[in-house]
């Protein structure tokens, strides 16, 4: 059964050719695997990587994990790419690069094409494009309504940064404002917003970067540290308070709903309709991420 999208916290990029990476990811606890054909394959290897996404995606749905591959833009050498991972099944397919809508339609009649091809159902592979310029930033609403495969898109952080012309750092602020706005044209996009990776290694530079994701109200990340993969999960699943508190605010309101009360409150903080939806949301969320949701006994 394919994890649904709202349940995928973790995605990891791995580098296409290099077999025994891909493989150790399958026992990563990452919730989609990405084999990155672009950046992480050098050209010369290409090739290798495309013979190796039938045994990979193989593998990692057997783990459990969202098969996906990241292909070069078709305009260079996308096409093949795109061809090895709809044979192998993937998934999803991240579009590096992308830029305008009419990639991502272009994308979507060739893998309708490999769909009907493979025996697939048509409309059961997902386009997630790659958002690593500010003009593509921009755009992310009409990006989004190009196709309805579009599921989710992912925020580049190296190439981000490059564009906007400042430097990686450890605290990340150069990101802050790109990021933000990321998550707000994604939402208003109806699409999931994956968080750029954190490519620094020290673990308290990422559980601050993390700080900055779950308080903006990101439900997934991108990663490239394998090493990271349980501490982004953690961070992106409702905890048991959290979920405590929901049944609480959901008890109060309705109660107070079913006896008249106007405006009902919780720890002095006035209950209102979004605030009891959102409640909702978080309790689905952790259904379907398969936490214990009972709550109390009455």
């Amino acid at each position: 059964m394919t994890r649904p999208i709202a349940a995928r916290r973790t995605w990891m990029f791995v580098a296409g050719a290099d077999e025994a990476a891909l493989r150790a990811a399958a026992r990563s606890g990452a919730d989609v695997l990405i084999q990155d054909l672009e950046d992480f394959t050098p050209a010369h290897l290409k090739r290798e990587g495309r013979g190796l996404c039938g045994p990979v995606a193989e593998a990692w749905r057997a783990a459990g994990a969202v098969p996906a591959v990241r292909i070069n833009p078709l305009e260079h050498v996308g096409y093949e790419d795109l061809a090895a991972a709809m044979q192998a099944g993937a998934r999803a397919i991240l579009l590096a690069k992308t830029a305008s809508p009419d990639q991502i339609l272009a994308l979507d009649r060739q893998i309708t094409r490999h769909e009907r091809d493979h025996g697939i159902p048509i409309g059961a592979t997902e386009i997630v494009p790659n958002i690593e310029t500010a003009a593509a930033l921009i755009r992310v609403v009409a990006l989004a309504e190009a196709s309805s495969r579009v599921t989710a898109m992912l925020m580049a952080s190296e190439d981000m940064a490059a564009d906007i012309g400042v430097a990686r750092t450890p605290g990340s602020d150069e990101l802050a404002y790109a990021r933000s706005r990321f998550l707000l044209e994604c939402v208003a996009a109806q699409v999931l917003a994956i968080d750029c990776p954190f490519t620094f290694s020290r673990r308290e530079d990422a559980e601050r970067d993390l700080d900055f994701a779950v308080a903006r109200g990101f439900k997934a990340k991108a990663l490239v540290d394998p090493g990271q993969v349980d501490l982004v999960n953690a961070r992106l699943t409702p905890s048991a308070q959290q979920i405590e508190e929901a049944h609480r605010l959901i008890e109060v309101f309705e109660r107070a709903r079913a006896a008249g009360a106007r405006q009902p409150e919780l720890d002095g903080h006035r209950i209102e309709v979004p605030s009891y939806k959102a409640a909702q949301r978080l309790l689905d969320r952790a259904r379907l991420l398969g936490l214990d949701v009972s709550g109390p006994a009455p």
